[in-house]
């Protein structure tokens, strides 16, 4: 009944040598030096979740009326005691000379010494790195039985430091327990790769995962370095930068209101914050310190640079983006009418938060149009930051490949090509658009005089 009310329940383990008693009742048979005793709780406290969403125009909602009574009575976050069926008991295969002070971490929580020999007892470690979070339920009244399977098996000693070392908590628990929880997850993740996947698929899925995170990190560098470096703004889109920062803003806003892993916050802003540094180098900004706001803080200004205004890319960047809105505002005010019927909200903010991240995840490859409108009218592509977009391409083309072999909606797979076919039409215009080195420019010279001899191609 205790463990039914959210009571903590512990196995203890005993082993003796061949012949020998655990009970020290047992004065005949009872040797302290030849039997080895541990304990372990084998319950476990996790924090289940409740968000109260509901219709924000009929105010009904499809959650559970047990759970939301429970919320009501407990609050939005409950701690309760779950219980998973397996436990496996493993004797490690040790005959290290170990000296007491000199165990190294984490393994020295785990052998025991005696206090007068100075000797330490065979190791005992509780194997659970395989119990999926998954497979793990809540212990209720409702329960009159647990099942529980116990396996004992002996465990090598470079095993044994691998598993303790996993077990050991992260050193950015300091953080909060929302993120232990959330590497709990993701360890499942991992743990399922290993269990169920094909050994040569997931070799590939490893190696592929380190190509992706290298070119990610090679368009980040290259990104940096064209914006830095650029001096002219012809031929490119100064208003798709400004939309790129109220994406990765409404991105970071969203993800804060769902409390997600604390680590892809930190990436949301960083992208964010680089975001905003691109607008200092597609536009004058200056701090107007005459015309304060509400009198106290200076007033940022922002104005085109010469070379954007000179240039007919500002009027090709109005027109498309002109053109972009009769399509844009339609689809956004429909889907904001179906979010408000079909879906659940916490609250008008969140409403908001999710109706435009939504639509952004649908139909956000829209405004990558404008580019391609750009170089369409101007005929030319080489105003582009080709290398920076390679290496954006291939990281597509990787997880289009982590779409298909992964388990995943349909919906998602698809949205994964669309930004292919956005690339595609990149390489169409770079293949119609080729620089065309006999053409004369307004000073009379053509791309053939600025050649030298030696670099020319033979006729």
């Amino acid at each position: 009944q205790s463990v039914q009310q959210n009571g903590s329940i512990y196995i203890h383990v005993y082993f003796t040598k061949s012949g020998f008693h655990p009970d020290p009742r047992q004065k005949n048979l009872y040797r302290r030096l030849a039997t080895v005793h541990t304990s372990r709780m084998i319950n476990k406290y996790k924090r289940r979740r409740f968000q109260k969403t509901k219709n924000l125009l009929t105010g009904e909602t499809e959650a559970d009326p047990e759970m939301i009574k429970r919320a009501e009575d407990y609050g939005p976050v409950e701690v309760i005691s779950h219980w998973h069926p397996n436990l496996t008991i493993n004797m490690v295969d040790d005959h290290t000379p170990w000296v007491k002070g000199s165990v190294p971490p984490p393994l020295d929580q785990y052998v025991k010494f005696d206090a007068i020999s100075g000797d330490y007892y065979p190791i005992l470690y509780f194997n659970d790195y395989w119990n999926l979070q998954k497979d793990y339920f809540p212990i209720n009244e409702t329960l009159q039985r647990l099942p529980f399977r116990l396996s004992f098996c002996p465990l090598s000693l470079w095993r044994w430091q691998l598993y303790a070392a996993q077990s050991t908590k992260s050193p950015w628990n300091f953080l909060g327990e929302d993120l232990y929880e959330q590497s709990d997850e993701e360890q499942d993740s991992v743990k399922v790769a290993l269990l169920e996947t094909n050994p040569y698929l997931l070799a590939l899925t490893i190696i592929v995962s380190i190509v992706h995170s290298v070119f990610e990190f090679l368009a980040f560098k290259n990104d940096i370095q064209f914006w830095n470096s650029r001096q002219s703004l012809e031929g490119l889109s100064v208003r798709s930068v400004f939309f790129g920062v109220f994406q990765s803003l409404v991105v970071l806003l969203y993800i804060l209101d769902n409390e997600t892993n604390f680590v892809v916050q930190v990436s949301v802003f960083i992208g964010l914050l680089i975001d905003l540094w691109k607008i200092t180098k597609v536009m004058d900004v200056r701090l107007d310190r005459e015309n304060k706001v509400a009198g106290v803080l200076p007033r940022l200004t922002f104005k085109d640079k010469s070379t954007y205004i000179e240039s007919s890319t500002k009027v090709y960047d109005d027109m498309a983006f002109r053109y972009l809105s009769w399509i844009l505002f339609p689809l956004l005010g429909c889907y904001a009418v179906y979010s408000l019927l079909y879906l659940e909200h916490k609250g008008w903010y969140s409403w908001v938060l999710s109706m435009l991240y939504g639509f952004l995840l649908t139909f956000g490859f829209i405004t990558m149009t404008p580019q391609l409108f750009i170089n369409y009218k101007l005929k030319s592509v080489a105003h582009l930051p080709w290398r920076m977009l390679t290496y954006k391409a291939l990281n597509t083309f990787i997880d289009d490949l982590f779409a298909f072999v992964i388990k995943m909606p349909m919906m998602y797979r698809i949205g994964c090509l669309r930004d292919d076919v956005v690339f595609f039409i990149y390489l169409y215009q770079r293949w119609i658009y080729r620089v065309d080195l006999t053409r004369v420019n307004e000073f009379g010279i053509s791309g053939e005089q600025q050649v030298p001899p030696s670099a020319r191609p033979p006729a």
